[in-house]
C-alpha cells in the first residue's frame, strides 16, 4: 500500500498552486527553532483558538440537546410530537414524531455535510464559517414560532443542516502537530460535556418560569440562538491556517507552519485532488472509521432527543430529570481530556482506550434495561451516568480518524465520511425507542446500544491491526531525512508519504 517511487520527482513536478499553503511561510527545508517562541506561539494558539473550538463543538451539541428538555416543557403537547390513543386501556402513547423530530436534524447535516467540505477547502473559511454560523443562530432561535409537528420538521431539518460547517472547519483552522492533536482534539469534544451541564442548568433556571407572554421552551431556544450568534460574530474573525493567523507575528507564524513539519500532514492546501478522492474510496481506515462512528454515535441521537423523558420514567420529576443530565455531562467533562492525555505521555494508547470506554456504555445499558425502574431508583441512574462514556469513544474516534490520514483532500473526505456516520448513528438512535415497550424499559433501545458497541469494538480491533502492520511495513524501509523535510508540504496523502506513521 505504501507508494514510493517517484515521490520525490512528484513533488519537484507539482505546480506550486497544487502545494500545501505552508511553503509560502516556509521552504524545502527544515529550520532550526528556539524552543522558547515555539512554547510561545504554541500558548497564543491554544488561547485563541481553543475556546472556540470548545464553544463550537458544545453549541452543535446543546441546541440539538435542548429538544429533550424541551420535550419535558410542554413542548410534546403545543407541537402534537405526542399522540394519546384513549381507545386502549389503559391509554397508549405514541412518540414517533418526536423520534423523526430528532432524525430530521442530522438528515439536515447530512445534507449539508460533503457540499460544506468542499467549500470550506476551495474558499476562505471565515468567510464561509461566520455567516453559516450567524444563519444556524437565527434558525435556532425561530424554532420558538413554531405551531405544528410539520414545521418543527421543516424548521429542524434547515438547524441541521447550518452547523454541519462548525465540525469540519475547525480542523482547517490551527491543527497541532500529531502528537499534540490528541489533547487538543479531546479539549474542543469535551465542550459537549461542558454544555450538557451548563445547558441543563440553564434549562433548569427556565423551568422555574410560571408567568409571560412564551412557554418555557420558546425560552430556551431564544436562549440558544443568542448564544450562537454571539458565537457566529467570534468566527468571522477566526483565520484559516497558521499562514493567515492575523494574531501571530511573521515570526511566530513561520515557527506555528515549521512545528508542523514532523507530523507530515500538511496545513492547508486549497486544490481539490482527484487522485486523493480515488485513493480515499479504496483506503479501508476510513471505512473502518466511519463504522465506528456510526455505531457509537447511535446512543446520542437517542439520549439527546429523550434522555430526560427516559430519566422521567424513574419516578423524577421534570426538574430533577434535566439535573440528572449533570452525572453524563461530568463523565465526558472528565474523561475526554484525560483520553487525550494519555496518549501524550504514553504513545499509542487511543485505540486500546476507545476499546476499553465501550465497556461502561455496554454496562451502563444493561442496567437501565435490566434493573428495576420503581419510584426513584438508584441503579438505572447510574447505569445512565455510565452512558455518558460515548463521549470519550466517539472522541477518540475522532482523533483517530484525523491523526491518520494526509494530504488536504483526504483529510477532507475523512472529516466529512466521520460526521456523516455521526449523522447514521443519530438517525437511528432514536428510531431504536419504541413508546409501546416502556414498560419493558424500552428493550430495542438497549440492546440496539449494546450491539452498535460490540461492533464498534471490533472496528477498533480490526483498525488497529490495519495501522500496526502498515507501522511495521514502513519501519523495514531505509529513508532519508533530509527528504522529509523537503516533502512536509508537498500534500502527499498518508500512502505516498513512506515517512508518515500511524498512532494506534
Amino acid at each position: 500500500m505504501i507508494q514510493i517511487d517517484g515521490v520525490g520527482g512528484a513533488a519537484q513536478a507539482v505546480q506550486d498552486t497544487e502545494k500545501d499553503a505552508a511553503l509560502a511561510v516556509v521552504g524545502d527545508v527544515a529550520q532550526e527553532l528556539d524552543p522558547m517562541v515555539a512554547k510561545r506561539v504554541l500558548r497564543k494558539i491554544d488561547w485563541y483558538f481553543m475556546p472556540a473550538m470548545l464553544i463550537g463543538y458544545g453549541m452543535v451539541y446543546y441546541d440539538k440537546a435542548i429538544l429533550g428538555s424541551a420535550s419535558l416543557f410542554g413542548m410534546t403537547t403545543d407541537l402534537a410530537l405526542q399522540v394519546v390513543d384513549n381507545s386502549t386501556t389503559p391509554a397508549s402513547v405514541d412518540t414517533s414524531r418526536l423520534s423523526w423530530a430528532t432524525s430530521i436534524f442530522y438528515f439536515g447535516m447530512l445534507a449539508g455535510l460533503y457540499p460544506m467540505t468542499l467549500t470550506l477547502q476551495k474558499f476562505n473559511t471565515r468567510f464561509v464559517l461566520g455567516p453559516v454560523v450567524l444563519l444556524w443562530a437565527i434558525v435556532c432561535a425561530a424554532t420558538a414560532g413554531v405551531t405544528t409537528w410539520r414545521g418543527l420538521f421543516v424548521q429542524r431539518f434547515f438547524l441541521g443542516r447550518s452547523p454541519s460547517a462548525t465540525p469540519l472547519s475547525k480542523g482547517n483552522f490551527l491543527t497541532p502537530n500529531v502528537q499534540e492533536q490528541a489533547l487538543r482534539q479531546a479539549w474542543w469534544f469535551s465542550g459537549t460535556g461542558w454544555f450538557t451541564i451548563i445547558g441543563g442548568a440553564l434549562n433548569y433556571g427556565f423551568g422555574q418560569i410560571t408567568s409571560g407572554s412564551l412557554t418555557r421552551w420558546q425560552y430556551i431556544y431564544i436562549l440558544a440562538g443568542a448564544l450562537t450568534f454571539l458565537f457566529g460574530l467570534w468566527c468571522c474573525a477566526m483565520p484559516d491556517s497558521p499562514v493567515s493567523a492575523w494574531f501571530l507575528t511573521p515570526e511566530e507564524r513561520m515557527v506555528a507552519v515549521e512545528r508542523l513539519r514532523k507530523g507530515q500532514t500538511g496545513v492547508r492546501c486549497q486544490k481539490i485532488k482527484l487522485d486523493q478522492v480515488k485513493e480515499s474510496l479504496t483506503d479501508v481506515k476510513i471505512y473502518l472509521v466511519a463504522i465506528m462512528m456510526a455505531a457509537a454515535y447511535t446512543i446520542n441521537g437517542a439520549i439527546a432527543g429523550f434522555g430526560p423523558l427516559i430519566v422521567s420514567t424513574f419516578g423524577y420529576d421534570t426538574l430533577d430529570s434535566i439535573l440528572f443530565q449533570f452525572p453524563v455531562g461530568a463523565v465526558c467533562v472528565i474523561f475526554i481530556p484525560l483520553c487525550g492525555y494519555i496518549p501524550t505521555i504514553v504513545p499509542n494508547t487511543r485505540i486500546p482506550m476507545l476499546i476499553a470506554c465501550c465497556l461502561p456504555v455496554i454496562a451502563g445499558c444493561i442496567m437501565i434495561w435490566k434493573s428495576e425502574w420503581g419510584y426513584q431508583p438508584a441503579t438505572p441512574v447510574v447505569g445512565y451516568a455510565l452512558t455518558g462514556f460515548f463521549g470519550p469513544v466517539v472522541s477518540l474516534v475522532i482523533t483517530i480518524g484525523a491523526s491518520n490520514v494526509a494530504g488536504a483532500t483526504k483529510k477532507s473526505i475523512m472529516a466529512s465520511t466521520t460526521f456523516v456516520a455521526y449523522t447514521v448513528g443519530n438517525i437511528i438512535g432514536p428510531q431504536l425507542i419504541k413508546s409501546e415497550t416502556i414498560a419493558q424499559h424500552y428493550p430495542e433501545l438497549w440492546k440496539g446500544i449494546i450491539i452498535c458497541y460490540c461492533i464498534t469494538i471490533a472496528a477498533a480491533v480490526a483498525l488497529y491491526a490495519v495501522l500496526w502492520k502498515e507501522n511495521r511495513s514502513r519501519e523495514s524501509l531505509e529513508l532519508d531525512e533530509v527528504h522529509r523535510d523537503k516533502i512536509a508540504f508537498d500534500d502527499l496523502t498518508d500512502r505516498q508519504n513512506p515517512y508518515f506513521r500511524y498512532v494506534l
